[in-house]
């Protein structure tokens, strides 16, 4: 059987949640708690919100805040919640962090600071003061096709050592960089594409950040729950029953926001319209979706 933590602070399937917006495109309260309390009855113990799924550049301060504690309020203490706070600034971050702790988050998702492009040290200064701003474990989130800048592995292995830094979203597509980090330090390290969930679980990865377990969270918990097991050849399998749905979902050339929250749409999950300057797929792409999402689950 193999072997991982039995509790990862953060949880271990975690699902980056799409923000509900009503059709007038405010945020949905009502709606982020009854699909909270869905995602948590259905294989996620962590839920990562105001995350790239959850449309962070386009949600305000005080919308964070509200959806932290809505989703708090909805799911108790059943599962972890995380949010995102990353923004290029990093004064603004820091008080984004310290409103997440009063908010009730357990954990913050900090992304590098984007378009200014800061240098290694200057990034590795500034995950540090977000972890210095308040009591909150940070998770360092990497993705560089967003961001412009790659958090290396070096700086990784420094930041390892802040006691507030303990784990890190990877989405860096540089399987060998996070490899070498997970060798050599004890971050929790979480596939933030989903193609990668069993692949980095499987050399010593603590779970993931998925867009897709909007849609099939059992499904995907499953992968997991089936390698822990001992059954990897049953893990592998469901991951591949997987790869079809996840392929139109993160790269069929829309963001995952818009083809996730098409397809919860045709499931009737909360999700409403995405917010400008996105814009909805249209309805070729959601019944493709719905036709995938129907032959992963053999409906």
């Amino acid at each position: 059987m193999t072997t991982h933590p039995a509790a990862p602070p953060l949880g271990r399937t975690l699902c980056a949640m799409i923000t509900p917006f009503t059709p007038s495109g405010t945020l949905d309260l009502d709606g982020a708690q009854h699909l909270a309390r869905h995602l948590v009855a259905n294989g996620c113990d962590g839920l990562v919100l105001s995350g790239t799924t959850g449309e962070s550049p386009t949600t305000s301060d005080a919308e964070k805040s509200d959806l932290v504690r809505a989703v708090r309020e909805a799911i108790g203490d059943r599962a972890k919640i995380v949010t995102g706070v990353g923004t290029p600034d990093t004064r603004h971050t820091a008080e984004l962090a310290r409103e997440a702790e009063k908010a009730g988050a357990d954990g913050l998702l900090v992304v590098a600071p984007y378009y200014s492009r800061p240098p290694q040290e200057a990034i590795e200064a500034h995950f540090r003061e977000i972890a210095d701003a308040g009591g909150l474990p940070l998770m360092v989130y990497d993705v560089p096709a967003r961001t412009g800048t790659r958090i290396a592995p070096e700086t990784l292995l420094r930041l390892a050592e802040h006691p507030g830094i303990i784990a890190v979203k990877d989405c860096s597509q540089d399987f060998l960089g996070a490899q070498k980090v997970l060798s050599r330090t004890a971050l929790a390290y979480y596939a933030g594409c989903d193609e990668h969930n069993l692949a980095l679980y499987a050399v010593g990865g603590t779970g993931y950040v998925s867009t897709v377990a909007n849609v099939i969270p059992n499904h995907l918990r499953a992968v997991l729950d089936a390698f822990d097991a001992g059954d990897t050849a049953r893990a592998a399998r469901l991951q591949q029953r997987a790869t079809p749905l996840i392929e139109a979902v993160m790269s069929a050339g829309l963001p995952g926001t818009v083809t996730a929250k098409a397809l919860m749409n045709a499931l009737g999950l909360p999700a409403g319209p995405v917010r400008r300057p996105l814009q909805p797929a249209d309805r070729g792409t959601a019944e493709a979706l719905l036709s995938l999402h129907a032959d992963l689950l053999g409906t």
